[in-house]
């Protein structure tokens, strides 16, 4: 039996990469990037205009002028018009594109206009105001987006404005997700009073579909021979296989022994946590890893943060994220020898402290509880008495 930060430290050994491929850039969102993406040209390409209004000379009212002629209008996309004398401008459009003749643009509310006109009613007019200069914000062939992070909205609009059809992101490990037991019947089924409805692997593969997974899914009976084939032709066609349920030490809990027959290295079996305490992890000898949770609804789902998309975002290349803490909102007691997970509300208090607020529930079958929380907070195994105000990490989900 190992501990957690054995445990973490077991999984994040088994990083490798997966490898890369092109995908559209509107696919990528989710996924890492492995390439920076740099600007084809200026941002912004042109001289535009920040506000509705027109576009002058400011030499000219530097002389004296502040009535204009307005030669034409122009909108955002169309060609840039110039100016041929002083006292001409160009009624002109928020995004327009400046034409080089003029150089500062006077909004509308600083104007009165009639009869073609457009004349200067407020004072303090500054040379180059209300213009969005090119390349301010970035200049060609700079930067924008850099390899080794999380395609955002907001990364899928850069791609797209400067023109990446395509992103160069790393390839997700195929993942298949398997449930075992004869307990358990499909979600369309009637059970009867002695079965349960599946439902970790719609909740594991509903969490993998956030981090741009799109697992398959497998349900194992209570068979040794059919448990063992059915593993055998997973251990081939994916990269990572994730188990829930068939661990623990129970008769017809064959899923051990038929890793071991299939040549996987059990890495470590049974951690000192709760829940989650029999959580199984191994690797094959051809690569691909198992991880291997309780079948309790909430073991599942807490081993799942805990181990495994830690060791998702690390072998896609993301750089370890900051832990996140919270002070404990009330006295809490926890008994075993185990390091505990508990599931918690998380609020700000008025001096801007996170707050964990305890939901104990009825133990790791009890995933109801699961819709009304937002996190596990860790505590350590080392104490059972943990007062109001505490700081321990916290596990968002």
């Amino acid at each position: 039996m190992v501990t957690v930060a054995q445990a973490e430290k077991i999984v994040m050994a088994q990083l490798k990469s997966y490898g890369h491929e092109l995908v559209p850039f509107q696919n990528a969102l989710n996924r890492v990037l492995s390439e920076d993406i740099v600007t084809d040209r200026d941002l912004p390409p042109f001289n535009r205009a920040t506000m509705d209004g027109i576009a002058v000379s400011h030499k000219a009212i530097a002389d004296g002028i502040f009535t204009f002629h307005i030669k034409a209008t122009q909108t955002a996309g169309d060609e840039p018009v110039g100016v041929d004398d002083a006292d001409i401008c160009i009624e002109i459009m928020t995004g327009a594109a400046l034409h080089p003749s003029v150089d500062t643009v006077i909004p509308y509310e600083a104007l009165e206009i009639r009869n073609k006109l457009a004349a200067i009613t407020a004072d303090g007019t500054r040379k180059g105001q209300n213009i969005h200069y090119k390349g301010a914000d970035k200049r060609q062939g700079d930067i924008v987006a850099a390899a080794g992070q999380t395609v955002t909205p907001a990364i899928m609009g850069l791609a797209a404005s400067v023109g990446k059809a395509e992103l160069l992101v790393q390839k997700l490990p195929r993942v298949v997700v398997i449930s075992s037991g004869d307990e358990l019947v499909d979600v369309v089924d009637t059970p009867e009073p002695y079965q349960i409805r599946r439902s970790n692997n719609y909740t594991v593969k509903a969490a993998l579909a956030n981090h741009g997974i799109k697992a398959d899914m497998l349900h194992i009976p209570d068979e040794a021979a059919i448990t063992e084939i059915q593993i055998g032709q997973c251990l081939q066609n994916y990269d990572v296989i994730l188990l829930s349920g068939g661990i623990s030490m129970g008769k017809f809990d064959y899923i051990p022994k038929a890793l071991e027959a299939l040549g996987v290295e059990k890495l470590f079996h049974k951690v000192l946590q709760r829940p989650g305490k029999p959580f199984w992890f191994g690797r094959h000898a051809e690569g691909p890893l198992v991880f291997a949770f309780p079948g309790n609804p909430v073991a599942t789902f807490m081993c799942l943060h805990r181990y495994f998309l830690l060791w998702l975002d690390a072998a896609l290349g993301l750089p370890a994220k900051k832990p996140v803490y919270a002070a404990l909102g009330t006295d809490f007691k926890f008994q075993p020898a185990l390091q505990y997970f508990l599931q918690v509300t998380l609020n700000f208090d008025e001096q801007g402290r996170q707050i964990a607020t305890p939901i104990e529930g009825n133990g790791s079958g009890d995933f109801a509880n699961l819709a009304d929380t937002e996190a596990f907070i860790e505590l350590p195994m080392e104490r059972s008495d943990f007062k109001k105000g505490e700081v321990f990490r916290v596990w968002k989900f």
